[in-house]
């Protein structure tokens, strides 16, 4: 599961029209407006998260903080705050973010002022992705409360520690962490984030593959 392949599925394509599909590096062509689990692969997911920078680039450090390592620590924290968790959902913790590969890290406001479709958009774009790695097309209700938990968490410490807000302001907007040690939030380069990604996938989807699939 998620190997990479060339793609012999054709986009139609009008001369002249707009271009609505996007060329991966592993040969897929996904389509934007109509997302197919077949073109989607975890090592463009992976590569493409790799090197999107969560809070703009406005981080401290040598590199980025970007959105595969912001990925990972989402799902460790949700392991870590719920240890009971089946694998199934820690991988969609993993995966919470995946749409960010094709459209990038906007920030929420933004994707309100966008509208519906934009939502519409990531919601066909994210049940693809999921069916491609055998969950459920959307994540439950408790898991989308503990996903959003474990995101604020990681938010904490990222405006904290790379973002330059001061404790109190980032208690304000992100609440506070759990209690336990502060996770390591070295900005890795994005081949290594890119790595970091795809072990802690392999990890998961061996673990999903052995044993029941739950939503």
């Amino acid at each position: 599961m998620g190997k990479s392949g060339s793609n012999n599925r054709k986009t139609a394509h009008t001369p002249g029209a707009p271009r609505a599909w996007q060329r991966m590096l592993s040969g897929r062509r996904l389509d934007l407006l109509d997302p197919s689990p077949l073109d989607i692969e975890i090592e463009d997911i992976a590569h493409g998260l790799a090197r999107v920078a969560r809070w703009n680039g406005q981080t401290k450090g040598e590199h980025a903080f970007s959105v595969a390592q912001h990925s990972v620590l989402v799902e460790a924290f949700v392991g870590r705050l719920w240890p009971t968790t089946p694998a199934a959902d820690l991988l969609g913790a993993l995966l919470h973010d995946a749409p960010e590969y094709v459209i990038g890290d906007m920030i929420s406001p933004f994707k309100t002022a966008l509208g519906v479709d934009y939502r519409q958009f990531e919601a066909r774009l994210e049940a693809a992705i999921r069916l491609r790695f055998s969950l459920t097309p959307h994540m439950s209700d408790e898991m989308k409360a503990r996903v959003k938990t474990a995101d604020q968490c990681s938010a904490f410490y990222e405006a904290t520690r790379l973002a330059g807000f001061d404790i109190d302001e980032a208690l304000n907007f992100f609440g506070a962490p759990p209690p336990g040690p502060a996770p390591d939030m070295t900005p890795l380069s994005p081949t290594d984030a890119q790595v970091l990604f795809l072990r802690r996938f392999e990890d998961l989807i061996a673990e999903v593959d052995a044993g029941p699939v739950k939503g």
